[in-house]
């Protein structure tokens, strides 16, 4: 690392008030040296890694990073705030702060240095050496490894540096510092990381050397009594692979050691990753997985009691995930396969409750099923636009098929979309229990789909057939199996018994009553009218406008979709369907031309944002709108659902229809009455437009507050331009 960091690179008065703000200042400093080639491109580079999960650490600790193509070399800047930068940690703003830069191929020997930086910052002795060096050639040597750690209550880094100890390798002091060296996950041999010493409880004695082998009392030692001691193997990896990855390492095996048990982890980083002996993982009684991005080679862990939890939590709270993955192993609960979670919708650590858990369920099967919806209705849309409205009368183009007919080339589309429309509902259900059961849940969820179909229980049969296939396969997946049986559970077993259960229950007991309700509600919004329509279309729209392509939005546009999903689907459903869309287009067009009309009103980099809305918002893409509800929720989230519930009571009252489930604008051809369901999009916008203008002009003529950007203060005239030049300059790395 003797080159990765030097005095130039520090910064121990860092006065940045944002973590934009502290990673451009780090940057500067690293595009001074010739490190980082282009400072915005780069910047943007850090946002994005910023954007996948807050780089925020407990104990005052912001570690951004990424790989970039603007890095030239593996770079560390060092940066200590008095007042603290929020990172987004659960403790508050961070003080101490590492931008870590590296190169989009960087090699495994530095990243390997990285992650013995990252379990270096899990040793308090080495944070609170930083927090009191006086000198950044002290500091920038004490993260090198060019001095040793001091332990606590030991003179400050600045007096060892004074003194001329000798300076051992990075390598050495990593080791000494708690963490493996050098390589750090490199060295597992899937026996010595549980149960070696830790060095840091006897500070007087000198920790062993790297690789050296421990005692062979050592591992008896651990155990109660005689009894061998329980073993674990975790997997532990993040987005980039560069800090959090090593962190979760370093700190379950710290907490492994307190707790008496062998824990032995597999960092799956950008450096590559040595995978555990297979022995070892035979032998292993649990296991952890701490990540954020699918673990490699899961199927190696089947039919073990497992934790899957998010890697931050095997950061906070490590000894809390073993002594939980202990309680698993005394219930005999063991998974078939892999962990009870998938890689995209995790259903959550233990401690979330089976709300947010179903949220999470429901979310998983509905992500995968919109580009269904979308790629089929928008297909049946064109069908019916070259064809006519006869084109599902068509005969199959592989009967009749003409090259140069505008009405075959409509049937041919239309009957794309219809194949395309018909997994809709197996792959909702089959998405469903991925979310609750991982790949066990697939084959009894797309199962229990077909069948919802078969029986005409639709879009709620779909949703029940989910659920229940993912249950079933939680539960079986908690019955005690002999050893031998394990290897056939997921791919024999589980797929049979769960199939079974649940075309049993979707044919017999449950698809009847919820293929009658699914009529019932077809009915009653075939029956709708004047009033009622009215305000079905209100409602429809503030649930649009409400979360912006979150849960609650995208449950009003699955009831939309679900509607038309249909060989025939009636005029009520179309009518919902335009509602839907033209309350979703509201959010994104209403700040797009508000940072139009008053601009002083947003920062620069919402007006920036606000040129892209134009298109976002008339693409019929809600989330065009989120960047300007996260920084002002109060006012910006109201009067979009304003807007919303006025342009769906407007489309509903004005009859307008739509048989696309997407397209925004370009598809206005195919939607009935489209001049009157323009007028209604456009009233929407205007009042959402007018509330977020006079909402923060009265927050900014507020006496002695900011503006409603919260970076230009009430100054006099003859300042203005300067105090906005300024805070342009702040801002441009968002931007």
């Amino acid at each position: 690392m003797s080159d990765m960091i030097t005095a130039e690179l520090v910064d121990l008065d860092l006065s940045a008030d944002t973590k934009e703000a502290a990673a451009r200042a780090l940057a500067e400093r690293m595009v001074a040296l010739g490190r980082v080639t282009d400072l915005d491109g780069f910047l943007a580079d850090v946002a994005a890694r910023e954007a996948q999960m807050p780089t925020g650490l407990d104990g005052g600790i912001g570690i951004p990073h990424c790989r970039s193509a603007h890095v030239t070399e593996p770079t560390l800047a060092f940066g200590r705030s008095a007042r603290g930068v929020d990172f987004g940690a659960a403790d508050g703003p961070a003080d101490l702060i590492f931008l870590i830069a590296a190169p989009a191929g960087a090699d495994d020997a530095h990243l390997t240095i990285l992650s013995s930086l990252a379990r270096q910052l899990m040793n308090s002795e080495f944070t609170d050496a930083l927090r009191g060096v006086g000198d950044p050639a002290a500091a920038a040597a004490l993260i090198r490894g060019d001095e040793p750690v001091p332990p606590a209550g030991a003179a400050s880094p600045d007096s060892v540096a004074a003194a001329g100890a000798a300076s051992p390798t990075a390598a050495t002091v990593t080791a000494g510092a708690g963490a493996p060296a050098g390589a750090g996950a490199d060295r597992r041999d899937g026996a010595d990381s549980g149960t070696e010493a830790d060095s840091r409880t006897e500070a007087p004695e000198q920790p062993e050397a790297p690789g050296q082998p421990e005692a062979p009392g050592d591992v008896e030692a651990s155990g109660r009594a005689g009894e061998p001691a329980f073993r674990i193997v975790a997997v532990t990896s993040c987005p980039t692979g560069i800090a959090h990855t090593y962190m979760a390492a370093e700190a379950l095996e710290n907490a492994g050691r307190e707790a008496g048990v062998e824990l032995t982890v597999e960092p799956q980083g950008s450096a590559g990753f040595t995978r555990l002996d297979p022995a070892v993982v035979a032998a292993a009684d649990a296991v952890i997985f701490a990540h954020d991005v699918p673990v490699r080679e899961k199927e190696r862990f089947a039919g073990k009691p497992t934790v899957d939890v998010g890697v931050k939590a095997g950061i906070n709270r490590p000894a809390e995930l073993i002594a939980e993955v202990r309680e698993k192993a005394a219930r005999g609960e063991v998974t078939a396969g892999s962990a009870p979670a998938t890689p995209v919708e995790r259903a959550g650590d233990s401690h979330e409750g089976y709300g947010t858990k179903l949220r999470k369920w429901l979310m998983s099967g509905v992500s995968y099923m919109v580009p269904f919806v979308a790629a089929g209705g928008l297909l049946i849309a064109l069908g019916f636009a070259l064809g006519g409205y006869k084109v599902d009368k068509a005969p199959s183009v592989m009967d009749h098929f003409l090259w140069t007919q505008a009405d075959s080339w409509g049937a041919l589309l239309f009957q794309i979309g219809g194949v395309a429309f018909g997994f809709l509902v197996p792959v909702l259900a089959g998405y469903i229990a991925y979310g609750m059961a991982d790949r066990p849940g697939l084959v009894p969820g797309f199962v229990g789909g077909s069948i919802a179909l078969t029986i005409n229980a639709g879009f709620l049969g779909g949703l029940a057939a989910g659920l229940i296939g993912g249950g079933v396969v939680l539960a079986i997946q908690r019955v005690r199996v002999p050893a031998a049986l394990r290897g056939i559970m997921p791919v024999v077993v589980i797929p049979l018994i769960s199939s079974a259960i649940v075309g049993f229950l979707m044919f017999v007991v449950i698809g009847k009553p919820i293929a009658e309700a699914q009529k019932g509600m077809t009915d009653w919004l075939n029956g709708l009218s004047g009033s009622n329509a009215i305000l079905l279309g209100m409602l429809l729209g503030l649930m649009m406008c409400f979360d912006l392509g979150g849960p609650v939005n995208k449950v009003a546009y699955t009831f939309a979709t679900a509607g038309i999903a249909v060989a025939g689907p009636g005029d009520a459903a179309m009518k919902i369907m335009a509602a839907v869309m033209a309350a979703g287009m509201v959010p994104p067009l209403a700040m797009a031309l508000a940072t139009t009309v008053r601009g002083t009103l947003f920062t620069r980099t919402e007006r920036e944002n606000g040129k892209a809305a134009w298109v976002l918002g008339a693409s019929f893409i809600s989330e065009g709108a989120i960047p300007f509800a996260a920084a002002d929720p109060l006012r910006v989230i109201p009067a979009s659902m304003a807007g919303g519930a006025v342009t769906g009571a407007l489309s509903m009252a004005f009859g307008a229809t739509l048989r696309a489930p997407h397209g925004g604008i370009f598809v206005v051809p195919l939607i009935g009455n489209p001049l009157l369901y323009l007028v209604a999009i456009a009233a929407g916008v205007c009042v959402t437009t007018t509330l977020v203008i006079v909402l923060k002009s009265l927050r900014a003529s507020a006496p002695g507050a900011a503006t409603a950007t919260g970076e230009d203060s009430a100054v006099p005239a003859a300042a203005e331009t300067a105090a906005k030049t300024a805070a342009e300059k702040k801002e441009s790395v968002a931007a």
